[in-house]
């Protein structure tokens, strides 16, 4: 090659080495046992047909780590795979009159391009496609196994239904209690349906996150809330007006003198009992039932109640006690009734403002501003509560808890937020539930040997209700318990249940069976090894994970009782928006930033900077990876995600940034062509050579930490030092160099190495390892304090013995004024960085 002419030219570079990889099946993992292994993983994406910028910085992620490890002499397992049924496929095919199937693929196929483009290291051997019945049949052979061992079943509860689509809504999908796609008010409804019981495991759930070190601790707490454990008691209240009583439950029994009212669920049979009689009060319950299931749109929505005619006699007081449906109760939390106790309770202090209801303060405590809000403390003395005043909080919790037990009104009991998931949805595009309902066996799960239950492809889709509910033959079929005329169940999975356990089918994609325990075994012994996705999968994506697992588990397919050993949240890319006069949003490449204002490029049009915000289609407020692999290539991009921020920060998208990872990229280039033409001999620079080393080790440690950012620094400097090198130690930095950034940007080091002589592609070289004696400074700063206040900071040799560091430290000029005239107590020496000397004074 002739390297004095030699041009970086990111797309035939790009090009050259990922059909290399391609031809070499680089990438491709199977057991060997005996060695080491490591299983990286990214979240999968949805197949919408457009690779955006979060995506490309969630892969960069995690490539960077499966290349580091492969380096390391790791068996690495990285795969890929499309998450690929919803009701957007459906939805985009009503609007563009095709097929889910075809729009779904057609996508698959153009991010794979993409994906491709940037160089990631998956094993496209192990990739699945969930809409594909070689993914959802051994789906539907699990939910099978789970029902026979009473995790799944069914029964009728309420749930948030859309009366335009004519579908459950899970609580994430209702938007101020409206459809997060159709726009109508949702309704509560009681109907049968399928579950999951992911009940059975809360405890496990719960306790399962302490041995969970390596995953951010905000994401445990927001599933600990969700889980939601709570000790309280649970009481039963006479009412008068009826012959019944009140269930209710609290977790604060020491506020029980502080209830002035109750209130029930909209869906209480009280408030139903009521509403027979009562047109005002069914109107009611109608629109309270609009607000969905979902906990957070009820808190958020104004408090409202019908008092009902019954009331709740207080069994400490004798106090007879107005009774409120209300629509901030929930029926599945509970007994779907509550002891209202407005003084420390926010909820309840907005209701009893709202309808001027008593307001009584049980707990005495400074910070307690009741004409402001409730005091949720609980820390302070208790008062007006008849005997147990003057106690603590916690002594009134117990003491009052033992009083309800021993009247005979009341039992403590632990309670949890977690309920049990529903999963039937009325569409299309989903898995089907391989069940069957027969008027005489009732209903029976479809035989093993005739799985899968394929979707049929004739459908009529018009979004309005489930196309397979319509179908003229697909849900006809024969009971096969009793050979009668039968019906398949037509309710599709959650997209959840597919996201639920992938992870462990990428390890044996094509079996017919769902796992092989002893593959499973081999990679993910205690769970996927690092785990990258974003935030807003915390809760339900790995709850839901977690719990697949521990069901697997017990079925006997895997051994780990955790998904994930370890999880990377990683931040946003967000960006300034820039938007013209006539309302269009411009790239930032279109923009030109002068003295703090933008103006178009094209035109010299001033537009308006909106404040960095998530980078999304609709604002323009970043590239396309497309156009941007195009105009300066994949390798400066993925060096621009890493060393713009650390992992779990946000990134803000820079124009100039992207033009200084291409720049950066050239220099190094330049720097290999007077490294491949270096004479043999030459003088060593021992300042370059420690400074080679140095960097070694500190990009293992960063890549170790996932400290992409100083990484990347590292090798910047290393750069620099390196304009000085000759000879033989140019080369030898130059080749650490580039293997050190070839995770980060592994075509240009390819062609790099390659440039140098070598003959074997870096992708299968193994990772530099810094010598500790090379790496050692000559000189380190001495920090020196006098009776605890420092006085100096000396360079001295590294080497440097302990006397001579507390001889050097007492000699120092900015130290001798502060020993003069007094005696010196105690000196004391910490290699390498401190001496430390106390006075009598």
């Amino acid at each position: 090659m002739n390297i004095a002419n030699s041009k970086y030219v990111p797309a035939t570079v790009e090009a050259k080495w990922q059909k290399a990889w391609a031809e070499a099946n680089a990438f491709q993992a199977d057991v060997e046992p005996g060695k080491k292994h490591y299983y990286v993983l990214e979240m999968l994406p949805y197949p919408s047909g457009v690779l955006h910028m979060g995506h490309v910085r969630n892969y960069t992620l995690g490539d960077v780590l499966a290349r580091y490890k492969r380096a390391q002499g790791f068996n690495v397992m990285h795969p890929m795979g499309w998450d690929s049924f919803g009701l957007p496929a459906e939805n985009a095919a009503i609007k563009r009159k095709t097929h889910p199937k075809e729009w779904t693929l057609a996508n698959i196929a153009d991010m794979k391009k993409v994906m491709n483009a940037f160089g990631w290291s998956y094993d496209w051997s192990k990739e699945i496609t969930s809409c594909l019945p070689s993914y959802y049949g051994p789906q539907q052979s699990l939910f099978i196994d789970m029902y026979n061992k009473g995790l799944v079943y069914r029964g009728e509860a309420f749930a948030n239904w859309d009366p335009v689509d004519q579908t459950v809504l899970a609580n994430e999908q209702v938007v101020d209690g409206k459809g997060w796609r159709s726009g109508a008010v949702v309704e509560r409804r009681k109907m049968p349906q399928w579950f999951f019981k992911i009940t059975h495991y809360a405890d496990q759930l719960l306790a399962d996150l302490d041995t969970l070190p390596d995953w951010p601790e905000r994401v445990k707490t927001m599933q600990e809330n969700w889980i939601g454990k709570s000790t309280g008691v649970t009481a039963h209240w006479k009412l008068d007006g009826t012959d019944g009583e009140l269930e209710l439950y609290t977790t604060h029994p020491e506020t029980f003198y502080a209830c002035t009212f109750c209130a029930v669920a909209p869906e209480h049979p009280l408030a139903l009992q009521a509403a027979q009689n009562d047109d005002k009060l069914r109107s009611f319950l109608h629109e309270a039932s609009s607000l969905g299931t979902a906990q957070e749109t009820i808190d958020k929505a104004e408090k409202k109640g019908y008092k009902l005619p019954y009331s709740a006699i207080h069994p400490f007081t004798g106090q007879k006690l107005p009774l409120y449906a209300a629509n901030f109760v929930l029926s599945t939390y509970g007994s779907g009734a509550i002891m209202a106790a407005p003084a420390h309770d926010q909820r309840d202090y907005d209701f009893a403002k709202k309808y001027n209801l008593p307001i009584i303060s049980v707990i005495e405590h400074a910070n307690a501003n009741l004409e402001k809000e409730a005091y949720v403390g609980f820390v302070g003395t208790m008062v007006n509560s008849g005997e147990f005043n003057g106690l603590s909080v916690a002594e009134a919790r117990e003491k009052m808890a033992l009083a309800a037990e021993k009247a005979g009104w009341g039992q403590r009991k632990t309670q949890w937020r977690l309920r049990d998931w529903g999963l039937g949805r009325q569409r299309y595009w989903g898995c089907p539930i391989p069940f069957i309902h027969c008027e005489k066996c009732g209903v029976v799960p479809v035989p093993k040997d005739q799985l899968p239950v394929q979707l049929p492809e004739d459908v009529e889709l018009t979004g309005s209700g489930n196309p397979l509910d319509r179908h003229p033959t697909w849900k006809h079929t024969t009971c096969p318990t009793c050979g009668g005329k039968a019906v398949r169940e037509t309710d599709t999975m959650d997209t959840f249940v597919d996201s639920s356990w992938y992870f462990f089918r990428y390890l044996c994609p094509t079996l017919a069976q769902p796992l092989d325990k002893a593959t499973v075994d081999y990679w993910a012994p205690h769970g996927v090894d690092q785990y990258i996705g974003g935030i807003e999968h915390a809760v339900l994506h790995l709850l839901y994970a977690r719990f697949f697992t521990k069901a697997l588990r017990d079925l006997g397919h895997v051994t780990t009782a955790e998904p994930f050993k370890a999880l990377l949240c990683q931040g946003m890319l967000i960006g300034n928006a820039y938007q013209k006069a006539d309302g269009t949003y411009l790239y930032p490449s279109q923009v030109e930033l002068k003295g703090g204002k933008a103006f178009e490029k094209s035109t010299g049009e001033q537009v308006t900077i909106h404040p960095a915000e998530k980078i999304s289609k609709s604002k323009n407020n970043g590239d396309s990876p497309d156009d941007l692999i195009a105009r300066v290539g994949a390798d400066a991009l993925r060096l621009f995600i890493l060393f713009a921020a650390p992992p779990e920060r946000d990134v803000e998208w820079s124009e100039s940034a992207i033009e200084g990872a291409s720049r950066f990229l050239n220099r190094v280039w330049a720097l290999t062509e007077r490294a491949a033409a270096a004479p043999k001999e030459g003088a060593q620079n021992r300042d370059i050579q420690r400074k080679i080393h140095q960097t070694i080790a500190k990009v293992t440690r960063d890549i170790e930490n996932f400290q992409y950012n100083t990484m990347v620094a590292a090798c910047m400097e290393l750069l620099n030092e390196l304009q000085k090198a000759e000879g033989p130690l140019l080369v030898e930095g130059t080749e650490a160099l580039i293997r050190l950034l070839n995770p980060a940007v592994p075509h240009i080091t390819e062609e790099l190495w390659s440039m140098l002589g070598h003959k074997t592609p870096l992708c299968f070289e193994q990772w530099p390892q810094a010598d500790a004696e090379l790496a050692k400074a000559s000189e380190i700063t001495l920090v020196v304090q006098v009776d605890g206040k420092v006085r100096a900071k000396l360079t001295v040799a590294a080497d440097i013995a302990e006397a001579a560091a507390l001889e050097q430290a007492k000699a120092a000029p900015e130290v001798l004024p502060w020993l003069q005239n007094r005696q010196i107590a105690k000196q004391v020496y910490v290699p390498g960085r401190l001496v430390n000397i106390v006075t009598s004074q």
